[in-house]
C-alpha cells in the first residue's frame, strides 16, 4: 500500500510543479513589441462595424441571361468552294463559316454534338469580310469525304 502512495505522491508533486510553471510564465507575459499605425488624420470616426444582408424587395434581373451562343449559332453553314474541297480531301479538314464571337473549344464541342464527330484540332481565320472562317481537322478514325457528305445532307 505504501508503494502506491509514493507512486501517486510524486505524480502529484510532478503535476503542482507544472502548474506553478505555467502560474509562473503566464503572470510574467510574453514580451512582444507591436508596431503602432500610423495615423494620417487627425479626426477619428467611429467604424461601421454593422453590415446587414441585402433583402431586396423585388428581384433587380426579371430573368436569367439565355445563352446566345449555342451549338446551333455557332456553326453558321460548311464552305463549299474548290479551296475547301481541297482540304477536306488532303488534309482531312472541313472548312465552316461560324460565328465572329465564338472560340476554338466552343467551335470543337459544336461539331462534335451536331455532327457526332470528333475533332483533333481547329484553326480560325477572320475574312476580310469581317466573318469568322473554321478549319476543322478530323481525328484520323474518320474520313473526311464521308462526314463532308453528310454535313451537306443535313444542311
Amino acid at each position: 500500500v505504501s508503494g502506491k502512495s509514493k507512486s501517486g505522491a510524486s505524480a502529484k508533486s510532478s503535476e503542482t510543479s507544472k502548474a506553478q510553471k505555467a502560474k509562473k510564465s503566464v503572470l510574467k507575459g510574453v514580451q512582444r513589441t507591436q508596431k503602432r499605425k500610423v495615423r494620417t488624420n487627425v479626426h477619428f470616426y467611429r467604424p461601421k462595424t454593422l453590415r446587414l444582408q441585402r433583402t431586396p424587395k423585388y428581384p433587380r434581373h426579371s430573368a436569367p441571361r439565355t445563352n446566345k451562343l449555342d451549338h446551333f449559332a455557332i456553326i453558321k453553314h460548311p464552305l463549299t468552294t474548290e479551296s475547301a474541297m481541297k482540304k477536306i480531301e488532303d488534309n482531312n479538314t472541313l472548312v465552316f463559316i461560324v460565328d465572329v464571337r465564338a472560340n476554338k473549344p466552343q467551335i470543337k464541342a459544336s461539331v462534335k454534338k451536331l455532327y457526332d464527330i470528333e475533332a483533333s484540332k481547329v484553326n480560325t481565320l477572320i475574312r476580310p469580310d469581317g466573318q469568322k472562317k473554321a478549319y476543322v481537322r478530323l481525328a484520323p478514325d474518320y474520313d473526311a469525304l464521308d462526314v463532308a457528305n453528310k454535313v451537306c445532307e443535313k444542311e
